[in-house]
C-alpha cells in the first residue's frame, strides 16, 4: 500500500469514531486483525473485536472523542497521537472489572501503532498511560 493510502486508513478510524461509524471502520479491519489496548492486556480480534473495543469506549463516553495531534504513515502501517476526551457517564468495561459511571471528565494522551497490509488493518496497539486514566477517572489519588 502506498503512504497516502495508510495515511487515509489511518485518519478514517479516528473520523469515523468520532461520528460513530463503526460499520465503516469495521470494512478497514482484516479478518484475523489483532487490536490491543497495551496497558490493559487487553485483546481483539478482527472485525467484531473492533466493534466490541469501538462500543465499549463509545458506551463509556458517549460524548468522547479522538482528536489527533499528529499522524504519520509509511508503506506498511501508520502511527498517530491523540488526546482522547470525554464524560465517563456509561460503565466502563475493564480488564479489572466494571467501571461504574463516575461522571468525570477525562483527558488522555494515546498513540496508536497500525500495520496495514492490502488496504486493512492487520495490527492494532494502543498505548496510554493507564494511571491517569484512573486519577482522572478519581479512581486512584492524584498523588501516589
Amino acid at each position: 500500500m502506498s503512504v497516502q493510502e495508510n495515511l487515509k486508513i489511518a485518519k478514517a478510524f479516528y473520523d469515523e469514531f468520532n461520528n460513530r461509524n463503526f460499520a465503516n471502520v469495521q470494512k478497514l479491519v482484516d479478518d484475523n486483525a489483532e487490536l490491543k489496548l497495551i496497558p490493559f492486556n487487553a485483546k481483539f480480534t478482527g472485525k467484531e473485536g473492533y466493534l466490541q473495543l469501538s462500543q465499549g469506549w463509545a458506551n463509556a463516553f458517549p460524548d468522547g472523542r479522538c482528536h489527533v495531534t499528529n499522524i504519520a504513515a509509511s508503506e506498511d502501517g501508520a502511527v498517530a497521537e491523540f488526546a482522547g476526551r470525554g464524560t465517563q457517564t456509561g460503565t466502563f468495561m475493564s480488564p479489572g472489572g466494571d467501571i461504574m459511571p463516575t461522571g468525570k471528565r477525562v483527558d488522555v494522551p494515546f498513540c496508536d501503532v497500525f500495520k496495514i497490509k492490502n488496504g486493512k488493518i492487520v495490527s492494532y496497539n494502543s498505548y496510554f498511560d493507564s494511571a491517569t486514566f484512573m486519577k482522572q477517572l478519581g479512581l486512584i489519588p492524584e498523588k501516589v
